[in-house]
C-alpha cells in the first residue's frame, strides 16, 4: 500500500535527518500514556451510562427512581468526561509541542543545506520551489504529526479498547459491528491508492507557483519596462490553473474517505438495532441499557475509523511534502573540510598572503555537454592588477568562480603562493579575497550593518574612509539617521547606489586579494572616474583581477589576460596588445567605432 511506504518513508527520512530525539520519545510516551487513561475512561463511561438507562427504564412506570443513585452516577460520569478532555488536551499540548519544535529544526536543516549545497544546484532549480519546500512543505510536515499521528495512535488505542468491551458485553452485536470493518478497509486503500499521485502533485505544482511569484516579484521593474503585464499575468494563471487542478483532483480523492465511512457506519448502526431488538425479545437477560451501552460502543468503534480516515488524508499530504523536503535535505553537499587547517592565517587571525597566484592547465565544464575553460594557464605576481577581458560568454566570470572555488575545477589546480587551492579549506579562499560582484546585493537592514557585512570589529573611522572613497560618503549623510538608515527594500536605493555600497563593503573588508567583476558597470561616467581612482587606491600593492567590458577603465593593469572560448589567446599590457594588432585591438577599437 503505497500511503504506508510514503508514511515509513517519512519517518526514515525523520530518522536519517536526527530529528527523531531522546526527548522527542520521551515526550511521544508521555502522550501515549494520556491517550491511554483517556480511551480507558472512554471505555469505563458506557457500563455508568448502562446502569443509568436500566435505573430509569426499569422504574420510571412505578416512580420509584433512586434520585441518589442517579445523582451519583451522575457525577461519576461527569468526572470522568472531565478526565478525558484533561487526557486529550494535555496530549494535544504535547504533540503540538513536539511538532513544532520538528518544523523549527527542519526549517534549520534547510537553511544550514542551502549553504552546504554547491551553487550548481541552483542553476537547475527555482528559488520559489525552494522557498515552498522551507515553508509550506515543512508547515504540512508539523501539522501532520500535530493533529494525524495523536488522531491515529489515538484511535487505534480506541479501537483496540472498544473491541474488547463490545464483546464482553454481547459477541452477537460486536460481530455485528465488524461486518462494516473489511468494507470500510477496501475503500480506504482503494482511494489512498488513487489519492497519493495527487497529493505529491498538488505540493510540486505549488511549488512551482510559488517560483513564479518569487520571479514575477523580483521582476516587476523588467515587467513594466517591456509591458509585459499581460504575459506575466496569462503565464500564472496558467501556473494557477495547474495547481487548483491538482488541488481539486486531491481534494476530490480524499473527500471521498469520509462520506464512505460515514455510509457503513450508518449501515452498521442500523444492523446493530435490529440485532439488540432480537436480543431484547428473545433474552430476558438482556437489557435496554446494554443496547444503550453498545451503541456508545458502536459509535466510539466508528469515529476512530472515521478519525483514522480523515488524517489519512492529512498523512497523505505530509507524505508527500516529506519526499520533497527530504529530497532536498539528501542533496549532495559541498565537500566536508573540517580537516583542513587554514594555511595563511597568523597568530591574530590575519591572512598573511604575498599574492602570487597561478592557474595550471585549468580545465572546466558545468555538465559533461560542453567544456567552459579550456587547458587555461598563467601565472600572476604579487600586487600585479590583472585584467580579463573578451566577449560575452568567453568565460570570465567562470574563472572567477573557479577562483573562489564556487566550483570545483575539472582538472589541473589553481595555486595561492605555491599552496593549491584545493589543500586550503574553501572558507580561507573566501577570506582572502575581497570581492564585488556586477550583480549588487543589500540585505533588510542598517546601511551600516550592510557595509560591514561579517567583517568583525570594525572602526566608525575605516567605514567614513571607505565610503568616503567610494563616494558614498555624501549620499549616506543626506538619509535620515546616516549610517542608521534602515533599508527596508532594495528599490529604495538606485543601482548606482547599490554598486558603490558594495565596493565600499569590499573595501572595509580589506582583503589581501581582489576580484572586480565589472563592478563599475551601474554607475555614470563621472563617477566612474573617482571610482576608479579609489580602486586603484585599494588595489595597490593587492594581487587583483578585474574584469571588464569598457576596456579603456583598465589600460593601467599590469597584465590584461584577452579570452576567447575558455581560451587565452592574448596577454600583455595594454600597449604590447595594441602593438600586436590582435583580437584586443580590435576589442578595444570597436568601441570607439561608429557606423
Amino acid at each position: 500500500m503505497k500511503s504506508k511506504k510514503y508514511t515509513v518513508d517519512m519517518v526514515s527520512g525523520l530518522k536519517a535527518q536526527g530529528e527523531i530525539k531522546k526527548g522527542f520519545v520521551i515526550a511521544l510516551i508521555v502522550s501515549s500514556l494520556l491517550m491511554i487513561g483517556s480511551v480507558v475512561c472512554q471505555i469505563i463511561a458506557p457500563s455508568i451510562l448502562k446502569e443509568l438507562t436500566n435505573e430509569i427504564a426499569y422504574n420510571a412506570l412505578s416512580h420509584s427512581i433512586d434520585i441518589d443513585f442517579i445523582i451519583e452516577k451522575a457525577l461519576i460520569l461527569i468526572l470522568i468526561y472531565a478526565l478525558v478532555a484533561v487526557s486529550s488536551y494535555v496530549s494535544s499540548y504535547v504533540m503540538t509541542t513536539i511538532s513544532q519544535l520538528l518544523s523549527m529544526r527542519l526549517r534549520t536543516k534547510i537553511t544550514k543545506k542551502i549553504n552546504d549545497v554547491p551553487l550548481s544546484y541552483f542553476d537547475s532549480h527555482q528559488f520559489g520551489d525552494i522557498l515552498s519546500r522551507l515553508t509550506n512543505d515543512v508547515d504540512q510536515i508539523g501539522q501532520s504529526l500535530q493533529q494525524s499521528v495523536s488522531m491515529i495512535v489515538q484511535s487505534a488505542l480506541l479501537i483496540i479498547g472498544v473491541l474488547i468491551a463490545m464483546f464482553v458485553t454481547s459477541w452477537q452485536m460486536a460481530l455485528t459491528t465488524l461486518i462494516s470493518v473489511p468494507f470500510m478497509a477496501v475503500f480506504l486503500i482503494i482511494v489512498t491508492k488513487f489519492a497519493m499521485p495527487q497529493f505529491r502533485a498538488r505540493q510540486e505544482t505549488l511549488g512551482d507557483v510559488n517560483a513564479v511569484v518569487e520571479e514575477d516579484y523580483n521582476g516587476q521593474l523588467v515587467i513594466k519596462c517591456f509591458n509585459a503585464e499581460e504575459k506575466v499575468k496569462a503565464d500564472f494563471e496558467r501556473s494557477n490553473q495547474a495547481l487548483k487542478n491538482a488541488m481539486f483532483k486531491a481534494q476530490c480523492f480524499g473527500g471521498l474517505m469520509q462520506p464512505l465511512v460515514s455510509f457503513i457506519s450508518y449501515v452498521a448502526y442500523a444492523a446493530v438495532f435490529v440485532v439488540g431488538g432480537l436480543l431484547v425479545v428473545n433474552d430476558p437477560a438482556f437489557s435496554y441499557g446494554i443496547i444503550t451501552e453498545f451503541m456508545i460502543y458502536v459509535n466510539l468503534f466508528q469515529s476512530p475509523l472515521s478519525q483514522i480516515a480523515q488524517a489519512m488524508n492529512t498523512m497523505q499530504m505530509a507524505a508527500a511534502s516529506s519526499s520533497r523536503v527530504f529530497s532536498f535535505l539528501n542533496e549532495k553537499e559541498l565537500e566536508d573540510e573540517s580537516d583542513k587547517k587554514y594555511v595563511f592565517k597568523d597568530e591574530n587571525g590575519k591572512e598573511q598572503v604575498k599574492g602570487q597566484v597561478e592557474f595550471k592547465n585549468v580545465c572546466f565544464s558545468y555538465d559533461d555537454s560542453r567544456e567552459i575553460i579550456h587547458n587555461f594557464s598563467a601565472k600572476i605576481s604579487p600586487g600585479m592588477k590583472v585584467a580579463i577581458v573578451g566577449p560575452t560568454g568567453a568565460g570570465k566570470t567562470t574563472l572567477v568562480n573557479l577562483l573562489m572555488r564556487f566550483y570545483e575545477v575539472t582538472s589541473g589546480e589553481i595555486l595561492i603562493d605555491g599552496v593549491s587551492s584545493k589543500d586550503m579549506p574553501r572558507e580561507e579562499m573566501h577570506d582572502i579575497f575581497g570581492m564585488v560582484l556586477q550583480d549588487t546585493w543589500l540585505f533588510r537592514g542598517t546601511i551600516k550593518e550592510n557595509l560591514v557585512y561579517n567583517t568583525k570589529d570594525v572602526e566608525q573611522e575605516t567605514i567614513d574612509k571607505a565610503c568616503k572613497e567610494a563616494n558614498i560618503a555624501h549620499y549616506i549623510k543626506t538619509l535620515p539617521g546616516g549610517y542608521n538608515y534602515m533599508l527596508e527594500d532594495e528599490s529604495s536605493v538606485s543601482g548606482g547606489q547599490k554598486q558603490l555600497m558594495t565596493i565600499a563593503r569590499a573595501m572595509i573588508k580589506d582583503a589581501p586579494l581582489l576580484i572586480l567583476d565589472e563592478a563599475t558597470s551601474n554607475v555614470d561616467t563621472r563617477t566612474e572616474e573617482k571610482i576608479q581612482e579609489a580602486m586603484d587606491r585599494m588595489t595597490k600593492g593587492r594581487t587583483s583581477f578585474v574584469i571588464a567590458h569598457r576596456l579603456s577603465t583598465i589600460k593601467n593593469a599590469d597584465l590584461i589576460l584577452v579570452m576567447r572560448n575558455g581560451n587565452i589567446v592574448e596577454q600583455g599590457t595594454h600597449d604590447q596588445l595594441m602593438a600586436q594588432n590582435g583580437f584586443y585591438a580590435s576589442l578595444y577599437n570597436s568601441q570607439f567605432s561608429f557606423e
